[in-house]
């Protein structure tokens, strides 16, 4: 488990992640930082879920800062998949049955009635609205479908995230298929990085992905910096209260910090 969450029903913790695998093994000018992509690829840990619970994909980026100021960019495509391993789900089993029993013992401890006048104090509707939370957060092997958290990241010189988040959702379309693509998976993961050139400035580049074709532009020498990112959401986020607050510090030369979950 990672973190001291012991108190939280199992499949609302969060357990310690690890990178399956990477490619290519090591660039010498990029070396490959495995505790900080493992981190910042799922900064929460890993987590689990089961069918009732809400398993869309979601995508995140991360910048990677050295010492140098040099930057990388990760782009990050976490999603679910279903648990195979029967020792895996009759862990989370036991798991669960090991926090009913505290969760009991606590209650218990904590009231000083009888369980006759417990039962009795509790009106239909309050059991009713106890079964469904208790349904909803709870985990039996012979009944419930368990998934577990999976996310493949690609890692690139500049903040292509238009273009490496319409690859990363085909790459993950080919993955969870039931048709396999036209070419093997690895085909297409080498193409993009070794076949496809970084646009040089001032220029657009079109290249395909596994389904369709990706347009990345490349800003020229007397143009703004590439800024990639959907200046729509940052008004979702933040409100145009604060984005204009924001600006104002940024004009003003004030330290800034962001927090969020």
């Amino acid at each position: 488990v990672a973190g001291e969450n012991f108190d939280q029903s199992p499949l609302r913790r969060t357990f310690k992640s690890k990178v399956l695998a990477h490619y290519p093994q090591n660039i010498e000018w990029n070396p490959f930082d495995q505790d900080a992509v493992n981190m910042l690829c799922m900064p929460k840990g890993l987590s689990f879920r089961t069918q009732a619970d809400n398993r869309d994909p979601q995508l995140h980026s991360f910048i990677i800062t050295r010492e140098d100021g040099s930057r990388t960019y990760g782009f990050v495509l976490t999603f679910f998949e279903e648990v195979t391993s029967k020792q895996i789900c009759t862990a989370m089993q036991t798991l669960y049955q090991m926090h009913n029993a505290e969760q009991y013992s606590s209650v218990c401890a904590s009231s000083s009635c009888s369980m006759d006048s417990l039962a009795s104090s509790i009106d239909e509707g309050d059991a009713t609205s106890l079964a469904k939370l208790q349904r909803y957060n709870s985990y039996d092997i012979s009944r419930d479908t368990l998934y577990v958290s999976k996310c493949i990241c690609l890692i690139t010189p500049l903040p292509f995230m238009q273009a490496c988040k319409k690859f990363l959702i085909q790459l993950y379309k080919a993955v969870t298929s039931q048709q396999p693509p036209p070419l093997p998976l690895e085909s297409y993961i080498h193409n993009i990085l070794y076949e496809v050139p970084l646009p040089p400035p001032g220029r657009s580049l079109k290249f395909y992905g596994v389904y369709e074709p990706i347009i990345c532009q490349r800003p020229g020498p007397n143009e703004l910096p590439l800024s990639d990112y959907p200046l729509r959401e940052v008004f979702e986020l933040l409100g145009l209260e604060n984005l204009v607050q924001v600006f104002t510090c940024v004009l003003l030369e004030m330290q800034i910090l962001l927090y969020s979950q």
